[in-house]
This record gives C-alpha cells, sequence and structure tokens, in this order.
C-alpha cells in the first residue's frame, strides 16, 4: 500500500509541476490534463471488485503493478512539450486502472486477512501509510527530479560551446530549479547574454526539463516492477475459497 500510494503522490506531483511550471499553463489545465487519471482511478477502484470471485488477490496485484509499470515506461516514452497528446493521455489512462485495482485490492486483503477484533487497527494502521506515503512520495518526486535537472543543465551547460564561461559564472548552477521559458529569458536579461546565447539556454533548459521528466518516470516504472515482487506474496485464493476459521477450530476439536 505504502509503494502504492507513494507512485501514484509521486505521478500526481510531477504531472502538475511540468504542466504549470514548464509549460506555463493555468491549474485549470492541470486539472483537465489530470482529469482522465483522477476518474479511471475512481472507476476502477469501484469496478474492481466484480473480479475477485474469477481472479485472486495474487493476480491481480502482481496484474496490476504490471500495468503501472508498463505505463510509466510509456509514459517516458511518449511524453513531449505537449503534455495533451493522444498517447500520454492513453499512459495516464493505463495507469490510473493499475493504481485504481491495487488501492481496493490491498484494502480488502488487509481486512480480510485481520481478525474482526482488529478492524479499527487496520484501519488506523492503512490511514497513517496513506498519509506518510503521499508525504514522502510527493518529496521524494521533488527532490529527484530537482537533482536530475541540476545535473542534466550543469553537463548542457559546460560541455554547450555557445555559452561561455564568464556567461555560466553570472548564473547560480548550485540552485537549479523548474522555470518557464519566460522566466529563464527575464533571469538571463539581468546578464551580458546576447540574444542568441539566451535562445541557446533556453533550448539547453527545454532539453534539460524533458530528459528529467522521462528519467524520473522510469525510476518511478522501476519502483513499481520492484514491487511486483512482494504482490506475489499476495493470497493466492479467491473469495469463496477462504478458510473458514471456525470450521478448522471444530475440526481440531474433533480430532
Amino acid at each position: 500500500m505504502f509503494i502504492v500510494v507513494a507512485l501514484e503522490a509521486a505521478l500526481n506531483f510531477t504531472v502538475p509541476l511540468y504542466i504549470q511550471i514548464v509549460q506555463g499553463r493555468t491549474p485549470f489545465d492541470t486539472a483537465l490534463a489530470m482529469m482522465p487519471f483522477n476518474l479511471t482511478v475512481f472507476v476502477t477502484a469501484t469496478l474492481v471488485v466484480r473480479f475477485y470471485k474469477r481472479y485472486s488477490p495474487r493476480t491481480i496485484g502482481v496484474f496490476s503493478f504490471t500495468l503501472t509499470t508498463v505505463a510509466l515506461v510509456w509514459l517516458a516514452y511518449v511524453v513531449t512539450n505537449n503534455w495533451e497528446t493522444v498517447p500520454t493521455i492513453a499512459g495516464l489512462i493505463v495507469f490510473g486502472i493499475g493504481q485504481g485495482a491495487l488501492v481496493t485490492l490491498v484494502f480488502n486483503v488487509l481486512v480480510t486477512a485481520a481478525p474482526k477484533e482488529l478492524a479499527g487497527d487496520v484501519g488506523s494502521i492503512r490511514g497513517t501509510t496513506q498519509n506518510l506515503a503521499s508525504a514522502v512520495g510527493t518529496a521524494l518526486a521533488g527532490a529527484l527530479l530537482v537533482a536530475i535537472l541540476s545535473f542534466s543543465v550543469g553537463q548542457a551547460v559546460v560541455g554547450n560551446v555557445d555559452l561561455p564561461e564568464s556567461l555560466i559564472a553570472q548564473v547560480n548552477l548550485d540552485n537549479i530549479n523548474f522555470v518557464g521559458n519566460d522566466q529563464l529569458r527575464e533571469l538571463l536579461d539581468n546578464t551580458d547574454a546576447t540574444d542568441e546565447q539566451i535562445d541557446t539556454a533556453v533550448a539547453v533548459n527545454e532539453d534539460a526539463r524533458l530528459g528529467t521528466l522521462k528519467l524520473g518516470l522510469l525510476i518511478l516504472a522501476a519502483i513499481s516492477a520492484t514491487a511486483i515482487i512482494p504482490a506475489t506474496r499476495l493470497p493466492n485464493y479467491r473469495p469463496h475459497e477462504i478458510p473458514d476459521p471456525l470450521a478448522d477450530k471444530e475440526l481440531r476439536v474433533k480430532r
């Protein structure tokens, strides 16, 4: 559950960051871009229970983590500076299907596995886990993306002959962050950069931001793929196959 919620929080941080800061769009545009993902999570979380009689939690869990992994790899491959492309939206929908199924599945497994007298404790621990995972996922996504961006910009600037060291010295490369093209141009206007150098710096920043997003999505995909391993330890029975504790107790007494 921690991995499920952390992945969702990381994606919910990454996409608005990219749309609002990188593309310079409004929060309303961000809401529209995230609508397919959020609706898919909601609908899938509601409907996945229909598959419980046919498939075991282990099967659903492994399949769902596989879906989220494939979706993140796909997003890393197809994402461009235009987030609203059909392939990108399709990737968000597939990721939402996996996420929605996992959220409901893991909670149901927890409730089923715990004795009734511990139901309150299970609910409390689940809530704590979700809150912690959401905070950690958001924090790690932010730190990871900024670190990758700083490294990418540093490497690109140092190796670019069109950006002299005298200009680089006027920019604080130790404090790289996600900024839009207009913000970057305003920053460089306060230096002695020429128009050509400003255009080059903007192009370098665009490439670094897009590369950072792709690498960040691939890292999330690796985490999702790793989660398949513990998912194989989920119960391998369907609801009507769950052993009856009372029946087992009576059988032991008879013996």
